[in-house]
């Protein structure tokens, strides 16, 4: 499988020749699935999944000319037979993966039975926005912020610290975000601290694209590889 990790989606025309690249063909010649599952769990969840599945978010991906344009939402795959919706996922050339609760994504990812597909898709996109980007790599930047989503009597909290681990380093977006204290580069240094493999701090207008595991860093912004 090959990734563009992204901030905050396909926010300049470095990061959308990277979608291309790994595409392959134009975006008006490739399909893709959208899942929004992560924002469920926040406040608005259901207003936020509207906007960004039709393309009203700030950056969207749904509206960037696909030939076709279907929605896999995780939390009904336990309940499909794999036969109704794994073919799909397959056909698919990219997967966009929105942003929200890194916990509740990355949980509806195991559940679902999509984790596990997932490195069978060798030439699949995965095109991850904020936490669908963190969910894929082994450690979750975000899961003291998330434990307090978490459902009463929920087991969901297990692990929280922990991602899924296709990839071999770990990602801290919105970089020097002014509404984010968290994110400021003190701030993930200190996080980034305790990390046992590198971290890419990136903003708003970066992605890093990995190809047979190779990260490359695509960007107009700014960014930092935090050493472990």
């Amino acid at each position: 499988m090959r990734f563009l990790l992204t901030s905050s989606g396909i926010s300049n025309p470095s990061i959308a020749d990277a979608l291309v690249d790994l595409l392959g063909k134009p975006v008006d010649q490739a399909t893709a699935l959208f899942i929004p599952t992560g924002v469920y769990a926040f406040p608005g969840g259901a207003h936020r999944a509207w906007t960004a599945i039709h393309g009203h978010a700030t950056i969207p991906l749904c509206r960037l000319g696909w030939k076709s344009l279907g929605l896999l939402e995780l939390t009904a795959l336990p309940t499909i037979r794999e036969e109704n919706w794994v073919p799909a996922v397959r056909e698919a050339d990219a997967l966009l993966v929105w942003g929200g609760d890194v916990l509740y994504l990355t949980h509806w990812l195991r559940r679902s039975g999509l984790a596990d597909l997932l490195p069978s898709l060798n030439d699949t996109v995965y095109v991850g926005v904020s936490a669908g980007s963190i969910a894929v790599t082994p450690y979750n930047c975000d899961a003291e912020f998330n434990l307090g989503f978490v459902p009463d009597g929920s087991d969901m909290a297990q692990g929280a610290d922990r991602a899924l681990g296709l990839v071999d380093f770990t990602l801290y977006p919105h970089l020097n975000h002014p509404d984010m204290a968290d994110a400021q580069l003190s701030a993930i240094r200190t996080w980034a601290s305790g990390i046992p493999v590198p971290t890419y701090a990136i903003d708003d207008n970066t992605a890093i694209k990995v190809v047979d595991g190779a990260a490359e860093v695509i960007s107009e912004g700014d960014w930092e590889l935090i050493r472990p």
